[in-house]
């Protein structure tokens, strides 16, 4: 059998779910995380470390941790999840609802820092010459500090995007694997190695490394010509 045929043959659903899951978690983390990196970055106050420090513990807190509390936290025995599942009628475990708020934690420092980071390294000068022209701070943040850290906007947006594709443990805990609903790319490999199904494992295993390879070199490519465009290579 060629190449082209067994990728024909191949189930492509789990892919799918995979970037349906990470568009929406970008999407949703896009508008929650550029308020708060922007007051961030205007901040100076005492609590503004303890705010870092938590919005940055999905970074280094172990998937396993995260998604026991996840776990706890949405299943029906929760304040939140009974709110969900009695007043909603909406089940967040072990469904795609589930996986999109687990992901959005999970994922959430890597759309902030980065648009924090874009945000601390403008001129306050243009800033402070955008509210003296009498724009207020919403006006100030969309017309004029969003279109000027292209770079950490374009490296948020997608950074966040291969990294929701890649989770693990997180989705594995909260979302288990059912077919069509929960049963993600990174899953369906771990389940296809305990099977020893390592072919289509193979096959597997390289779409997501060519996916996160061509995101990170698109990265580096756009922000090397954002950089040459403003001078940043003599």
């Amino acid at each position: 059998m060629s190449l082209w045929e067994t990728l024909g043959k191949l189930d492509w659903t789990p892919f799918l779910l995979s970037f349906k899951l990470a568009g929406a978690t970008t999407l949703i983390l896009f508008f929650l995380a550029l308020p708060l990196a922007w007051r961030l970055s205007r901040s100076s106050s005492r609590g503004k470390p303890l705010i870092e420090a938590l919005t940055a513990l999905p970074i280094v807190l172990p998937p396993s941790v995260l998604g026991f509390y996840l776990l706890w936290g949405l299943s029906a025995q929760s304040p939140l999840g009974a709110f969900f599942e009695e007043t909603l009628g909406m089940k967040l475990v072990f469904s795609f609802p589930g996986l999109v708020v687990a992901s959005c934690l999970y994922s959430f420092p890597f759309m902030l820092q980065p648009l924090q980071s874009g945000f601390e390294g403008l001129d306050r000068r243009m800033i402070e010459a955008s509210y003296l022209a009498g724009k207020g701070s919403w006006q100030t943040l969309w017309r004029i500090a969003l279109p000027n850290i292209k770079p950490s906007l374009v490296t948020a947006l997608i950074v966040t995007f291969a990294h929701t594709v890649g989770e693990f443990g997180v989705v594995l805990m909260v979302g288990g694997s059912i077919p069509g609903e929960t049963r993600v790319a990174s899953v369906a490999i771990y389940e296809l190695v305990e099977t020893m199904d390592y072919a289509t494992a193979h096959i597997y295993s390289a779409v997501l490394l060519l996916l996160s390879f061509g995101v990170l070199l698109g990265v580096f490519v756009f922000n090397r010509r954002q950089k040459r465009k403003h001078g940043g290579f003599r």
